[in-house]
């Protein structure tokens, strides 16, 4: 198996999405409130995830216009999910930068005494770059 289908079958762990669901009407798009900002837009983006173009899509700026509002689930005949496509995208992306993970150890560098960081910031990171 090739590094974009590895890719892609990871997409559809994370987010739960199955893309071969859409019919391609692009009413997901003609509701994104962020449509003229994006290079891909919402149906678009489900057929490139379809079709394993992923690498496509983690390079793309679109990743990071998607206001992940939802409005593309809203008006879905189908129940397709593009923004949790989008979300898992962008997620490989952070799971890729550098392959950084993160360990409990490091905060100390990040965290100061005089910061008043949430710990839910915290853990939140530790999600995102410890997998």
């Amino acid at each position: 198996m090739d590094q974009n289908m590895e890719l892609r079958q990871t997409i559809l762990e994370i987010s739960g999405v199955n893309p071969r669901k859409c019919m391609k009407c692009g009413k997901c798009s003609g509701a994104c409130p962020a449509y003229d900002e994006m290079e891909y837009h919402p149906h678009q983006f489900v057929a490139m995830v379809e079709k394993g173009r992923i690498e496509e899509l983690m390079k793309s700026k679109s990743l990071y216009r998607c206001l992940t509002c939802f409005a593309c689930l809203e008006r879905c005949p189908r129940n397709v999910e593009p923004a949790k496509l989008i979300e898992a995208v962008r997620l490989m992306v952070i799971r890729q930068q550098g392959m950084n993970h993160m360990k409990s150890d490091d905060l100390p560098a990040f965290v100061n005494e005089d910061d008043s960081i949430p710990q839910q910031a915290l853990v939140s990171a530790m999600r995102k770059y410890s997998k």
